[in-house]
């Protein structure tokens, strides 16, 4: 479900159900030409499809994250989305991008970012590393 189809009345109704926000990012840098940027948002998207399709009703996409700066500092960005995200309601939340050189993103706030080295695992790869996340939930309820 995307974040635009919650309307301000529904979302105390639906939280206990939609308990997992998924994060977009992109890994742009603004040198890329504009085939570029639309072939970066297309792999990120079927990427997204792996989530959001076997999981409709119980994760929400939120916009993405496209730009990025040195990467020390988009971490500290992302993790302080991923930390405000868990304030508002969601109980997890799962960065995600297809861009490699992401890949060695340190997120602490996150409960798992799903990398471009994951994607490489295919859909089965991906589902797991979701599923995982939510067996292990501390309190047992999952």
């Amino acid at each position: 479900m995307k974040f635009s189809e919650i309307e301000k009345d529904q979302w105390e109704e639906l939280r206990p159900y939609l308990d997992t926000c998924l994060l977009p990012l992109t890994g742009l840098t603004g040198d890329e030409t504009p085939w570029q940027a639309t072939e970066a948002l297309e792999k990120l998207r079927d990427a997204m499809d792996w989530i959001e399709i076997p999981y409709k009703g119980r994760i929400v996409t939120y916009p993405a994250l496209h730009y990025t700066s040195e990467i020390s500092q988009f971490a500290t960005h992302v993790n302080e989305v991923c930390k405000k995200l868990k304030e508002v309601g969601f109980r997890y939340v799962i960065p995600i991008s297809n861009d490699p050189r992401l890949n060695d993103l340190v997120l602490p706030e996150a409960d798992v970012f799903v990398s471009a080295k994951s994607i490489g695992n295919g859909r089965s790869g991906i589902g797991q590393i979701i599923e995982s996340i939510w067996s292990q939930s501390p309190s047992g309820d999952e």
